[in-house]
């Protein structure tokens, strides 16, 4: 849902006159400073373990970020969303060769079930059908997804050693130095195109803690099930920018919310008992708020 809604939020601060890659900064600077000031008050959070696989992280992470809001500068937020969310393709065939998580028979059916909902939602909002060109914004959501498969794969592997706060520090880090360039591009910015990128900033801040945080606890072709709502949520969340709805999108709706329903019933594989060091790296205690 909190994805969905940032895709929304930096399509209204792109028409506002801020370019993708400023949507970026503000979206990682304030980011960061959230981040930041839980390290403050919450001293011994910062607990980086694996530093190679944290820069691993950042760099995948901060490319496919910056690359997904060029796209949304250039493509309707629903185009370059469906682009962008083909990741969980990348990441699960990258967790099959690096992490040796082979997707059960029902968890494949139901992220096919999911996938093809997400295209029919985008296929049929609009009434004229979904036809995807090759132009700069779609490349730049492809090559989105691409990065963004090899950023996931690092979080899983992170998980079992370092928490959801140090990773996203990590990621907020390389979003910054990827995005540091547009700061000197002109800033013919509304003030709607401002509110909407600061809405971006905390929006997304929430998203990604949410996201790491379950990616401690699913495996990559689970995660990438739950991850198929993400456009279908971004189409639903665009009502409140005029966006109109079809009857293949109500159908693709039911369709990815059937996969994801099937994926949690039947996809799981029996896990192993998680060990006392990665349970201590899970993070923040559960009773604590």
């Amino acid at each position: 849902m909190l994805f969905g809604l940032s895709a929304v939020l930096a399509r209204v601060a792109t028409l506002g006159g801020m370019a993708g890659g400023q949507v970026t900064l503000i979206r990682f600077a304030l980011g960061a400073a959230a981040v930041g000031a839980l390290f403050l008050v919450r001293p011994g959070t910062f607990r980086p373990r694996r530093k190679l696989l944290l820069l691993s992280r950042g760099a995948f992470g901060g490319v496919a970020a910056l690359l997904y809001f060029v796209a949304i500068e250039h493509i309707p937020a629903g185009e370059a969303t469906l682009l962008n969310n083909t990741f969980p393709i990348w990441a699960v065939l990258l967790s099959l060769f690096l992490l040796d998580e082979r997707p059960t028979f029902h968890l494949a059916v139901a992220l096919l079930l999911a996938s093809a909902g997400v295209f029919l939602v985008l296929g049929g909002g609009g009434g004229g059908g979904l036809a995807l060109g090759l132009g700069w914004g779609e490349g730049a959501g492809i090559l989105s997804a691409v990065m963004g498969g090899a950023a996931v794969t690092s979080i899983r592997a992170l998980r079992a050693t370092d928490n959801a706060p140090t990773i996203f520090f990590a990621f907020a880090v390389g979003g910054l130095l990827v995005s540091l360039p547009y700061a000197f591009a002109p800033w013919r910015v509304s003030a709607a195109g401002w509110l909407a990128a600061v809405g971006v900033g905390a929006v997304a801040f929430g998203a990604q803690l949410l996201m790491t945080e379950a990616y401690g606890a699913l495996s990559v072709p689970e995660a990438a099930l739950w991850q198929q709502l993400t456009p279908i949520m971004s189409y639903l969340w665009a009502f409140t920018i005029g966006e109109t709805i079809g009857w293949g999108t109500v159908l693709g709706v039911l369709l990815g919310l059937a996969g994801v329903v099937y994926g949690s019933l039947l996809g799981h594989r029996p896990r192993k008992a998680a060990s006392r060091e990665a349970a201590m790296a899970a993070g923040i205690p559960a009773e604590e708020p």
